[in-house]
């Protein structure tokens, strides 16, 4: 339920980022910011590459590639997730069976022969929605790009023949900070960190923006911190508000203003295999991503 006036700070029980009007005060205790409609996606299109990315696991990557993705689709755009994970949390989430695999992103990265990425992608049941699944046979890329040249550059070649194809590219990363995960963020133009609203989450950031920034130093000069996204806040607890008032503190602006709130439905999504926008439509967590990839697409240039 919005604020009557302009400015006047919501009470923390509202309803999230659906109800609120421009100078709001938000749940981050910022004013709410204009957010225009977004414009139609340039075509042909040129992928926007982006990695969500965070060392700690549990913290709503996978949710937030499978939600995000699915709210851009809505707004004009084609959308490829890309699973590079081994346990392959977002095809499962996605209703893939990671075990029956024929293909997965493996094959592109360590190739026997010539593949073609088309080979691999698998349509969802979102129209303009594809993913680049993954299963276990992921984890022994690990150990076999060791000895590749040029070894943290082969997801960048991988997406390379795709950047016509979509207009974003999403890559969800695996819970650590391995060679997977340096290829990521050399592959990505931007990087969302997904950051559960926990005290123990806060804490490992420091280093997670340390090996962005080396990566931006020695691998990818162009890569830029999209933003900081608080996910499973709970507004009951005085131990979540502190929390997410001491990510503002810390990351101000390049903190979202869409707060991910902690809700049953998310849980009830995976073992459906869908999003939640589709899931449950409705409810304040898809309104949540709606407002989320607004946003994401007011901050690219």
């Amino acid at each position: 339920m919005a604020a009557k006036e302009t400015g006047q700070r919501l009470p923390i029980g509202d309803d999230d980022s659906a109800g609120y009007q421009p100078g709001d005060i938000d749940m981050t205790g910022r004013p709410w910011p204009d957010l225009p409609d977004p414009p139609s996606p340039p075509r042909p299109p040129q992928a926007v590459i982006m990695a969500l990315c965070n060392q700690k696991g549990g913290v709503g990557k996978t949710t937030s590639a499978i939600n995000l993705g699915a709210a851009l689709v809505e707004t004009g755009r084609k959308v490829l997730l890309v699973d590079f994970d081994p346990q392959g949390s977002l095809s499962i989430g996605l209703g893939i069976n990671p075990h029956t695999l024929a293909r997965s992103i493996y094959d592109l990265l360590i190739p026997r022969g010539s593949l073609d990425a088309k080979q691999v992608i698998v349509r969802t049941a979102i129209k303009n929605l594809d993913i680049l699944p993954a299963n276990i046979d992921l984890s022994a890329a690990e150990v076999q790009l060791v000895g590749e040249v040029a070894r943290e550059q082969m997801l960048t070649r991988v997406l390379a023949p795709l950047s016509k194809k979509y207009d974003i590219i999403l890559i969800d990363c695996a819970p650590s900070l391995g060679l997977l995960t340096i290829n990521a963020l050399t592959a990505a133009d931007f990087v969302i960190v997904p950051l559960e609203c926990e005290f123990f989450a806060l804490r490992g950031v420091a280093l997670l923006t340390d090996t962005i920034a080396k990566v931006q130093e020695r691998l990818n000069s162009d890569l830029v911190m999209l933003g900081v996204l608080p996910t499973m806040f709970d507004y009951r607890t005085l131990h979540s508000r502190e929390v997410l008032e001491r990510v503002v503190e810390a990351f101000g602006d390049t903190v979202f203003h869409s707060v991910i709130r902690r809700t049953v439905k998310f849980p009830e999504t995976t073992v459906a295999g869908e999003p939640i926008t589709t899931y449950a439509s409705g409810s304040s967590g898809a309104e949540s991503y709606r407002s989320l990839a607004r946003e994401v697409l007011a901050r690219l240039p």
